[in-house]
């Protein structure tokens, strides 16, 4: 269940600043817009949004991570994306009463803020480089959706390879070791991803590791120390 959060961090911080649909926008504009928010927090494993809910604001992750996922027919989760701090969804209701074509839910602690459709739109009617933002991010969502896809008909290595790239753009942090990878879901989760068995993950997980292409440091954690090999396996250039 979502808790209301008047969020008196963002008076001196401004949370916006680290959403890159606004940051074109100087202090003095986020400063105007701060009082249009109204800030959430769930616990994880809250649903923040169900497929089929018609939703009247556009939702951006402040801190933490969630997952958007469909049931298949056969009773399976599929997962279609894992939205992170500064990422947002809703946007299928900006421009009209359409429906949400997938379910939310936090993977961990989440602080999200809400604008409402209405106060968006003004937004996007005031700044439209917000506008050329936002294109830009749903095309390249659009992109990884169809790698999503296309990783279907890839073996199960290329896939693996494929899934610890976009993790380490996403949720890496470099070490001198190499890349450190905070994993934003189980195993179980990343198997569904990737849409195999988690008993074929954990061993493709295992034999990366006797070969030294991955360390475990923990079940959150891994590290990376070339990921040029592992876009070898991903079968990039």
């Amino acid at each position: 269940m979502a808790v209301k959060c008047n969020c008196p961090g963002c008076n001196d911080k401004l949370c916006l600043h680290k959403v890159p649909i606004f940051s074109s926008l100087d202090h003095d504009e986020l400063v105007k817009i701060r009082p249009m928010i109204h800030h959430r927090e769930y616990k994880k494993g809250d649903t923040i949004i169900f497929e089929g809910d018609i939703i009247d604001s556009i939702v951006i992750i402040n801190e933490g991570s969630v997952k958007a996922y469909k049931n298949t027919s056969d009773g399976r989760e599929q997962i279609l994306y894992v939205f992170s701090e500064g990422d947002f969804f809703g946007e299928q209701n900006l421009f009209g009463n359409q429906v949400s074509t997938y379910s939310v839910e936090a993977l961990e602690k989440v602080k999200t803020c809400n604008l409402s459709r209405e106060m968006f739109q003004k937004l996007l009617y005031t700044y439209p480089e917000i506008s050329v933002k936002i294109i830009d991010e749903l095309g390249n969502r659009i992109s990884r959706l169809e790698n999503a896809l296309s990783i279907g008909v890839r073996n199960v290595d290329n896939r693996i390879g494929w899934i610890l790239l976009e993790f380490a753009d996403k949720y890496g942090t470099a070490d001198e070791a190499g890349i450190i990878i905070h994993l934003p879901f189980s195993r179980e989760g990343i198997a569904n991803y990737l849409g195999i068995a988690r008993e074929t993950l954990s061993r493709k997980f295992s034999q990366l590791e006797n070969e030294g292409l991955i360390k475990s440091l923990n079940n959150k954690e891994i590290l990376i120390p070339d990921l040029g090999k592992i876009a070898e396996i991903a079968g990039n250039s």
